[in-house]
């Protein structure tokens, strides 16, 4: 049986692009840049890079990036994509939970909930990180984006959802967090891209940050840092706070 998030991305790849969350793209390239010193020698994985957006903005700044996804109509939307640009990205169609990758990328970036934390249980989220950690030649940085776990305790995930949603776009309702696992499971009503209608029951893991220093310090990460993520203009100076929806984090090997 097909995972919510499988189904949810099948036909998606057109649709997906118009979705609010995915307008930042620019400015988090311009982030992702400045933290790694703007050296090009460097390999860059992007793990669920979706339709392609980053892998295709620093491709196009000249960085070397390797783009995974789950989904083959979200691969094939980045392959059009960058064809039609004349850019030679390497895309390639794996699991998170399961990466034929060791000591090969100097940086790792899983932005937009692409892989984490999408996984129905804890231990798959952990199983990512775990194949993450792996990736790195003997000094790595990973650049991802999660859910912070301090915003629904204060705020209304529903809510928050409609007031950040525009007309023809996915919506999301009957939302319920839940304080044992801090997940909230929700019923996702998404247009696809042949304008078929897809209800979907869903459920993300939202983080508190000690949890997610604790799990990257356990793989081996020397160094942790946790910002508020703000879309489009990611800063090392936006401290963390319950109004943030997103954190960002950064951790080094």
């Amino acid at each position: 049986m097909k995972q919510w998030y499988e189904s949810l991305f099948e036909n998606y790849g057109k649709k997906y692009d118009n979705e609010n969350f995915t307008q930042g793209t620019i400015g988090e390239c311009d982030f992702i840049e400045k933290e790694i010193n703007y050296d090009k020698s460097l390999r860059i994985i992007d793990i669920g890079s979706g339709t392609g957006r980053h892998s295709i903005e620093l491709t196009k700044r000249g960085y070397k990036v390797v783009g995974i996804d789950l989904s083959e109509s979200q691969l094939e939307r980045a392959k059009e994509k960058a064809k039609a640009q004349n850019l030679q990205i390497d895309f390639q169609k794996h699991d998170a939970r399961n990466l034929p990758f060791k000591n090969e990328f100097d940086l790792a970036i899983m932005l937009c909930e692409g892989a984490f934390p999408l996984m129905e249980t804890d231990e798959m989220n952990y199983e990512i990180l775990k194949n993450v950690a792996k990736l790195f030649k003997d000094h790595g940085k990973l650049i991802f984006t999660t859910l912070n776990g301090l915003f629904p305790l204060y705020h209304s995930v529903e809510e928050f959802c409609a007031s950040t949603t525009d007309k023809g776009n996915a919506t999301y309702r009957s939302n319920t967090f839940d304080l044992m696992t801090f997940r909230d499971h929700n019923i996702t009503t998404v247009e696809d891209d042949f304008g078929n209608k897809k209800e979907l029951e869903c459920n993300e893991r939202y983080y508190v940050p000690s949890e997610i220093t604790w799990l990257l310090k356990t793989l081996g990460f020397k160094k942790v840092n946790i910002y508020g993520a703000k879309l489009g203009a990611f800063s090392r100076s936006d401290k963390l706070t319950t109004e943030d929806f997103e954190m960002l984090v950064i951790a080094e090997k």
